[in-house]
């Protein structure tokens, strides 16, 4: 099914004219597909994410299932699998990953590997003739997102990078709010994304090492600014400045920095000030100043319990938005994508934008803040706050 630029206008601005009238939105739950109907899912890497988030999040998907895992641990592998349901054969390990050319049973690969994998696993997987749903950031460099683009679309497949909160009900309230014009001219963006880093824990390890991370705190949390201040602005930088605070007697820091601020130039004339770090208490917050209000997302980009809120306002106070399972709502996504019901909303051209724009920032880090001019005439395909319902 094909959705007619009228079509999507009318369906992404639903929800705001709701909540601006004073009416709660609501995130409907769509129903569940027959099984026979639903597309099947192989997560690539059973670790914290995909054991905590993501297969608990396909039990509850309507349109998309788990089919398989990809693992290097076969113990791990059959205990998630017998708990899952899925038989002896849906599993299979990295060195016969390539054997899923045969499996009928999968439609999309969502890979949940070290940055580093990236690349490699998308490959692999569109060689296989398989859609792939990349965790972010999509690579380690930007000539690997490239590759990534290009093999897609020689594939003929979809490359969808998981950017959630381009999914998530009051982030996408707040991008229709913006877009609304009701709070006047948006002028500046605030985001914080930072957490505390442990070397002993394995999932921290390599987000420690610049090579298979790309980035340290930069590609881990930094992106989730970097991206939300596109997605809430509608726009895409000009310029960046950058500078670093980074302790290298911890050994934490030996390849990667810590604490990085930067700072965006718009065409419009707004501003983003961001910052990232890796050795200070959690938050995952955003602020947007428009001429007539503050909205603000504090936490604005956790896997739940985030909290939207207007200041300054005639209209000030909490927006109440129902909840959902964002990691389900973004895989239900990707489903409707390859049925052609949606539009592709974060497709790897997404994610390049954003690699491209870590490179910026770490070339005006290393040149003591020197401005980069960061413009590649990048447009988004689809803005959020139009194309995605909250149905």
């Amino acid at each position: 099914m094909s959705l007619s630029r009228r079509d999507l206008i009318e369906l992404g601005l639903a929800g705001t004219s709701a909540a601006l009238a004073g009416t709660a939105v609501k995130a409907q739950p769509r129903s569940k597909l027959p099984d026979s109907e639903r597309i099947g899912v192989a997560v690539v890497g059973i670790g914290k994410l995909s054991q905590g988030q993501i297969i608990p999040a396909l039990r509850t998907t309507a349109g998309v299932k788990l089919a398989a895992l990809v693992s290097g641990h076969p113990d791990k592998a059959r205990r998630v699998a017998a708990e899952n349901g899925l038989a002896a054969d849906a599993i299979y390990s990295y060195e016969d990953f390539d054997r899923i050319a045969h499996d009928p049973r999968i439609g999309i690969v969502y890979i949940v590997l070290p940055n580093f994998l990236h690349k490699e696993y998308t490959l692999r997987a569109l060689k296989a003739g398989k859609h792939v749903l990349c965790e972010k950031p999509m690579a380690t460099t930007v000539a690997d997102a490239e590759t990534m683009i290009a093999a897609a679309k020689a594939a003929k497949r979809h490359l969808m990078i998981a950017y959630r909160c381009q999914y998530e009900p009051k982030n996408l309230e707040a991008m229709r709010r913006i877009r609304s014009g009701r709070y006047g001219k948006p002028r500046l963006v605030v985001t914080d994304m930072l957490r505390d880093s442990d070397l002993n824990e394995p999932s921290d390890a390599w987000r420690l090492d610049m090579v298979k991370s790309g980035g340290g705190a930069l590609a881990d949390m930094g992106i989730y600014g970097i991206n939300g201040a596109r997605y809430l602005l509608g726009e895409e930088p000009v310029e960046v400045r950058a500078w670093e605070r980074t302790d290298r007697t911890d050994p934490r820091f030996k390849t990667v920095p810590d604490m990085i601020a930067w700072q965006f130039r718009f065409p419009s004339g707004a501003m983003a000030n961001g910052s990232t770090s890796f050795s200070v208490g959690g938050t995952m917050r955003w602020d947007v100043f428009c001429d007539k209000a503050r909205l603000r997302g504090d936490p604005g980009a956790y896997y739940n319990g985030n909290h939207f809120e207007i200041f300054s306002s005639p209209d000030a106070g909490e927006v109440h938005i129902a909840e959902v399972d964002q990691f389900a709502r973004e895989m239900d996504w990707m489903g409707d994508v390859v049925r052609g019901r949606v539009p592709m909303v974060s497709p790897g051209e997404e994610g390049l934008q954003d690699m491209r724009l870590i490179a910026a920032i770490l070339r005006s880090v290393k040149d003591g803040g020197r401005p980069v001019a960061i413009d590649w005439h990048y447009t988004r395909a689809h803005d959020p706050a139009v194309a995605v319902t909250l149905a």
